[in-house]
């Protein structure tokens, strides 16, 4: 079921107005059935992997909780991650290296047919298995204790306003609140209804708005000009990032509304000063679980400089592998992983913080400076990120190294526009340090014009058609 569809809402007042009249217990056996209702409703096969992933998790967990024995211990770990990682590999990468394997032959002058099964990929296969796994770690290095109660576990893994796109939750900060009876404030339904609100704005007016110039670049970058290319890139990371902030808000507000809080997962990535900081505001629950989970396993910056380096190269890569199967994903994660490496070359044991909004001129100045080199990296990679394959990639850059400008002023206005309204969200929440830029200290009557003015764009200037989330390919 889609967020951004007409059935949503209808689905979303059911569940909230049952949910506010049920105890404890049963509001928690109604959030999974909405769950797997939410969930099936794109594809009812696929529930069985949801379950499969609770109940493993759920059993193993309690058994490396109740063992002391090392090897024991170690067993129903592996089991755990044997059945989310095989699963997810089978689902989501099978095909990829099945037709890698093929080309690598062929090079070699060997002839292979590739043993292909079209598998379609579950929505939000990628998230829920990276949750579910993160919670047997913790229990195995004793961060965690396993629960006993399965239904509280069930929502835990199938919780649907997070469920396919995230954010990545923890155990330790979703499943106490899941566990633990729960109020609903004004003030909550308030601030879930203004996310709701503001994630539907992102997505709809923003990010479909400018997706029909970026499907049009990326579909046919040889009929367009340099500029034009480049102005493309622009778009798409504009897209990108009110598509999947857009889910996000929208995620966060409606778990709100049902009295739970979810992580941050965007804090206002385009204005980070440099790269590792962009990393800690951009996707951030998958940042911090691929910190936690891979790259201080591997050995993090404890072994040596140059350790470090390919420790970061190599978190990155699978960073890219995870976001899709394809080459050019990986690519994107190389580069990536490069960038924090140069990064931590220059800055070396200096702690990178997150960049307050400037108050004096000079400040603004090395703002300014840091995060236009940032965002065009980050744009660079972008690229890869959204080229269906490495060849359309390399087209695409070719296109725009020829600078040719001629029909520039057919699309800037586009970018002007839709760059402005993304700017001056972001702008908003940076410089008050606020998740939605609607402050407290306006009025109501200047809010109410706000939220009026949001409806008005979303209605009669937003994407007439549904589109997916981007993320939910992942």
């Amino acid at each position: 079921m889609l967020f951004n569809s007409y059935v949503f809402p209808v689905f979303l007042v059911i569940v909230f107005v049952l949910y506010v009249h049920l105890r404890h217990r049963p509001q928690n056996l109604l959030l999974v059935v909405a769950s797997y209702v939410f969930y099936g409703w794109w594809d009812w096969r696929f529930l069985s992997l949801l379950a499969i992933s609770t109940i493993v998790d759920f059993t193993c967990a309690r058994r490396i909780q109740a063992s002391t024995d090392p090897r024991r211990r170690r067993v129903f770990l592996l089991l755990s991650l044997g059945t989310n990682l095989g699963i997810l590999g089978f689902f989501k990468y099978f095909d990829f290296f099945a037709d890698s394997l093929v080309d690598v032959f062929a090079v070699l002058g060997f002839g292979l047919d590739a043993p292909t099964l079209a598998i379609i990929l579950p929505v939000g296969i990628s998230f829920y298995t990276f949750q579910t796994m993160a919670y047997t770690i913790d229990v195995y290095r004793g961060k965690e204790t396993a629960t006993n109660d399965f239904l509280s576990f069930a929502v835990y893994v199938s919780f649907f306003p997070q469920l396919v796109a995230g954010p990545i939750e923890r155990s330790t900060h979703l499943l106490p609140q899941i566990q633990s009876k729960r109020t609903i404030t004004r003030s909550m339904i308030n601030s879930g209804l203004q996310l709701v609100l503001l994630g539907y704005f992102k997505k709809i007016f923003i990010a479909d708005g400018v997706a029909p110039y970026v499907n049009t670049c990326f579909a046919h970058p040889e009929r367009f000009d340099g500029l034009y290319l480049l102005m493309g890139v622009y778009l798409f990371a504009i897209q990108i990032y009110g598509d999947f902030s857009g889910y996000t808000d929208i995620a966060r507000g409606v778990a709100r509304l049902l009295g739970i809080d979810l992580r941050l997962n965007f804090q206002q990535p385009y204005v980070a000063a440099n790269i590792t900081e962009f990393w800690r505001r951009w996707h951030m629950s998958l940042s911090s679980w691929l910190r936690d989970y891979l790259y201080i396993p591997l050995g993090g910056n404890r072994l040596g400089p140059r350790r470090t380096y390919v420790n970061l190269l190599t978190t990155m890569l699978l960073g890219g592998l995870w976001h899709g199967a394809g080459w050019n994903f990986v690519v994107w994660g190389a580069l990536h992983g490069s960038y924090l490496a140069v990064h931590k070359f220059m800055v070396g044991d200096r702690k990178v913080g997150l960049t307050p909004a400037p108050r004096t001129p000079a400040q603004a100045w090395r703002w300014l400076v840091g995060a236009a080199v940032t965002f065009h990296l980050v744009c660079l990679a972008w690229v890869f990120f959204r080229a269906t394959d490495i060849v359309t990639a390399w087209a695409y850059l070719e296109g725009i190294a020829s600078l040719d400008s001629r029909n520039i002023m057919e699309i800037l206005p586009v970018v002007v526009f839709y760059g402005g309204f993304t700017w001056l969200i972001d702008w908003s929440s940076w410089r008050f340090d606020s998740e939605v830029p609607f402050l407290a200290r306006w009025n109501f009557v200047t809010r109410g014009l706000v939220y009026a003015s949001m409806i008005i764009l979303i209605s009669f200037m937003g994407a007439t058609v549904a589109q997916p989330f981007i993320y939910f390919q992942f």
